[in-house]
């Protein structure tokens, strides 16, 4: 969809968000489409990766972001293919804010993959944004990528890295991290999976290594259990009659999809929304065969 240039606001560094203003080289300028998330009442984290992720790392990816539904951090990554593109599709499928940071300007006509414009788009709509310090029909080049890299880590309060090989670009995002003064998180990933072996570097360097949600909310600064009952309330203050039910069973114990849909006294049609409604939510998960509450 084409893109008109009034669409596009230009921001004058006084009109940062403050960490990207302490860089010590921020941009001259930026250009935003969409709405910039509040820096008062969100964390910021990036989430950089592989192209050319395996299986494990998008699921990794997945679940992480999974985890952090309900809470108020903004998703930040580069709209690129792969681990970038996964990041925040998984943000929009939790209803997480996410900012796309691209190599590129902002231009239908030049943004940079030409397969993530949609999700671009999606992105925008969802109450996100895209931004980017290029003229907005300035298109990408081999140069602009490790510049946007310094935006992405300059402007989070953490930068998770999912699968990076030994010569990824991912690492010179959490080697400006580091300048910076960012908490570096990594998945660690398999010894055998030449994809993992720059993010398993980056802990024997002493990054932190991340195995579940929690350890990317404790760096981000949330008190996990109090946090987690805001974010309960949250969640269940606008449930539904029928989705109130099915959390009172579930209150209790786990249970089988067809033992719950049975105990709730659904069709299989309407259960089969319902449930995938609440996971979305963040408020049940599917496991092991049984339906449990986050």
């Amino acid at each position: 969809m084409a893109k008109n240039k009034n669409q596009f606001k230009k921001l004058t560094p006084e009109q940062f968000p403050t960490l990207l203003k302490e860089i010590n080289d921020p941009p001259d300028e930026l250009y935003l489409e969409g709405t910039l998330p509040n820096e008062n009442e969100n964390k910021f984290l990036a989430v950089v990766g592989s192209r050319k992720y395996s299986r494990y790392g998008k699921e990794a990816c997945e679940e992480l972001i999974r985890g952090l539904a309900g809470y108020p951090i903004v998703i930040v990554s580069g709209l690129a293919l792969g681990i970038d593109a996964i990041a925040h599709q998984s943000a929009l499928n939790n209803k997480l804010l996410t900012m796309a940071i691209p190599g590129s300007g902002l231009d239908r006509k030049v943004l940079h993959p030409f397969s993530n414009h949609r999700l671009a788009d999606e992105i925008v709509e969802a109450g996100g944004c895209l931004l980017s310090e290029l003229e907005p029909e300035c298109p990408a080049g081999v140069h602009t990528f490790p510049r946007r890299n310094r935006i992405m880590a300059g402007l989070s309060h953490a930068i998770l890295i999912i699968e990076a090989g030994e010569r990824s670009g991912t690492l010179i995002t959490a080697r400006l991290a580091m300048e910076y003064n960012r908490d570096v998180l990594v998945v660690p990933g398999s010894i055998f999976s030449p994809g993992s072996r720059g993010a398993n570097n980056l802990i024997r360097q002493g990054a932190m290594p991340v195995n579940k949600s929690e350890d990317i909310l404790q760096a981000l600064g949330f008190d996990t259990e109090e946090a987690e009952a805001d974010k309960q309330g949250r969640l269940w203050s606008d449930l539904s009659p029928i989705e109130q039910k099915i959390v009172e069973f579930l209150l209790s114990d786990s249970f089988p999809r067809d033992e719950l849909i049975e105990l709730a006294e659904l069709s299989v049609t309407d259960a089969n929304i319902i449930l995938s409604t609440m996971e979305i939510k963040g408020i049940i998960k599917e496991a092991m065969g049984e339906i449990r509450l986050m």
